[in-house]
């Protein structure tokens, strides 16, 4: 019996080995991805810069609040002449 096990320990192994191959191989390939190609992972720590993502939020705030001052300032213009 121990004659046998012994000879069917090398190719669980290796059929073991290729089937972890497959499985990290698909599940890099089938990650969702951004329209640019890079998986979504990479894409979110590229624009957030911080794990908790603050700085983009405050980034984000003051992109917003200097644009309704452009908006606002352009409107009193029109409505004064």
């Amino acid at each position: 019996m121990w004659d046998v096990l012994s000879a069917l320990i090398p190719p669980v192994v290796v059929a073991t080995v290729f089937c972890v191959a497959v499985y990290t191989l698909l599940r890099k390939e089938m990650a969702p991805r951004t329209s640019d190609g890079r998986p979504v992972e990479e894409s979110e720590s590229v624009t957030r810069g911080t794990p908790d993502g603050k700085a983009a939020a405050d980034a984000d705030a003051n992109k917003a609040q200097s644009a309704s001052e452009e908006v606002h300032g352009a409107g009193e213009e029109a409505g004064g002449r």
